[in-house]
């Protein structure tokens, strides 16, 4: 009896797997021949398993190297599937420019994948679309430029936060530390002060606890086992990753609306302290149905801290570990500083004096490649690009490391070389394939603060100490590949930050 069973259960399972893979098979045969039909053309990509795809294979741990591996066969236009999901990859500069700023409006749309629902729920700005994406980014650039986004006022914040920063660096007394923790403090700090209107100390254990689990997430949601959810949304419960995910994205939630409550509490409409005052008081005037409630506010101060903390910091702490790795172009950079400079403060305006310095700024924020595969992209209408047709809702990879590393733009695309952003006189000059905050729609809209915050913290930082290697070290013990997530980390490592004289 027991051996009739199993020979039906067999019977039953294989019946069902058949006849799933049957459908796969027809769904797949009709939409080919619909496409044919149509005299539609869509992008080659490599032949997909049913139900797996292509993820055999793609390196899910650094899948970016194997998307730009598969264009050498496919092109700068090609599709593969994540398990059963076809994506659209979009490699190299003038394939990336083209979608994203000729056709701004048709890649504009942002493919908001279960990993991402988790945090925001369509909510905010980073990972909305249509109406509410609008009005919330129209909002949040018009009142951060009244806090100083990327203005004077942003610039007097920083140049405080730098002694404060320096302070943290002083207590280590020239001996080797890993500058994770107090350069994102420092930079988190800056979008305190506009968001709030006020910044936190580098031992509030509130504060720490927020910007340690808000990067803690950026690392997470870019790992192997959530791209998997991404693909199998199923395998959530099974997901230590996930479970992560959502107890650092309840915990900050409740800080944040305790922080909110706190300036709601002392809330003075002619007086407005940061970018929260003003929401508050455009919620307190809109209607009942407006797009100015708490999950949104909650989700776009997520967004702001997510954006503009860890992407920041991250380059900051790729700019001093290259140049402990290098010392020789360190040299050049303080000799610069040293000459033009001199022992003051460095100011924003001071940026157009230090062409060397500028140069290995921007230098650092290619090769460091830390989005290398930009945010998720989809298309909002069927779009004929390329000499192919892409269908509307289509999640799309604008692949930035394919940019910032392409062979035919760049002379040297995976060395440190700060002549890049250099013309024959050691003059800076701008390149058209420099796109860290991607392009088009969805540019990071913090590109001027990060820029501002990037110039000064590395300049008073380089003025004020030589980075080294610990002893023992050497400067080719320090990895360039990174640690993936979201965003491309450092490896772990420590340096030295020994004063100048």
């Amino acid at each position: 009896m027991a051996v009739v069973e199993s020979m039906l259960n067999f019977s039953s399972t294989g019946t069902l797997l058949a006849a799933f893979l049957l459908l796969m098979f027809l769904y797949r045969l009709t939409c080919d021949s619909r496409s044919q039909k149509e005299g539609e053309i869509e992008p080659p990509g490599p032949k997909p398993l049913p139900l797996l795809g292509n993820l055999l294979s793609l390196d899910l741990t650094r899948p970016f190297d194997t998307l730009c591996e598969l264009s050498r066969t496919y092109g700068n236009v090609y599709q593969v599937f994540l398990g059963p999901k076809k994506v659209v990859v979009l490699v190299g500069h003038k394939t990336v420019k083209e979608a994203l700023v000729n056709y701004a409006d048709e890649f504009g749309e942002r493919d908001i994948t279960p990993g991402f629902r988790i945090v925001t729920d369509g909510h905010g700005i980073l990972f909305s679309n249509g109406e509410n994406w609008k009005e919330m980014r129209r909002f949040a650039l018009s009142n951060l430029r009244d806090f100083g986004m990327g203005k004077r006022g942003s610039e007097d914040k920083i140049i405080e936060e730098i002694q404060y920063l320096k302070g943290e660096f002083d207590k280590f007394e020239g001996k080797a530390f890993d500058t994770t923790h107090p350069v994102n403090y420092a930079v988190s700090n800056i979008i305190s002060s506009i968001v709030y209107g006020s910044r936190f100390e580098y031992t509030d254990p509130r504060f720490t606890e927020m910007v340690d689990k808000a990067n803690e997430n950026i690392r997470i949601s870019g790992s192997a086992s959530m791209m998997l959810y991404n693909t199998f949304p199923w395998l959530g419960p099974f997901l230590n990753s996930k479970r992560i995910i959502v107890r650092n994205v309840l915990k900050n939630r409740a800080e944040v609306t305790k922080l909110i409550n706190e300036l709601l509490e002392t809330l003075n409409p002619q007086d407005l302290r940061g970018f929260v005052d003003s929401f508050l008081i455009r919620k307190q005037s809109d209607e009942k149905d407006s797009r100015f409630y708490q999950e949104n506010l909650l989700v776009i101060v997520g967004n702001l801290f997510a954006a503009g903390t860890d992407t920041t910091g991250t380059t900051l702490r790729w700019a001093l570990m290259l140049m402990a790795k290098y010392p020789q172009i360190q040299d050049r950079v303080q000799d610069e500083i040293d000459g033009v400079i001199g022992g003051r403060q460095p100011v924003v305006d001071d940026r157009k004096k230090l062409p060397y310095t500028d140069a290995v700024i921007h230098e650092t924020q290619r090769l460091a490649n830390i989005v290398p595969m930009n945010l998720p992209h989809k298309t909002s209408c069927d779009v004929h690009f390329n000499g192919y047709f892409i269908k509307k809702g289509t999640p799309v990879i604008p692949l930035l490391t394919s940019v910032l590393k392409d062979p035919s733009e760049w002379e040297k695309p995976n060395s440190f070389y700060p002549e890049h952003f250099l013309d024959e006189k050691g003059q800076f000059v701008k390149r058209d394939a420099f796109m860290p905050f991607s392009a088009g729609r969805r540019v990071c809209l913090g590109e001027s603060l990060a820029n501002m915050e990037l110039f000064l913290f590395f300049t008073s930082l380089l003025q004020s100490y030589r980075f080294t290697t610990p002893p023992g070290v050497s400067g080719d013990d320090l990895d360039l590949k990174g640690i993936v997530g979201i965003t491309l980390n450092p490896s772990p490592h420590k340096l030295c930050a020994i004063r100048r004289p």
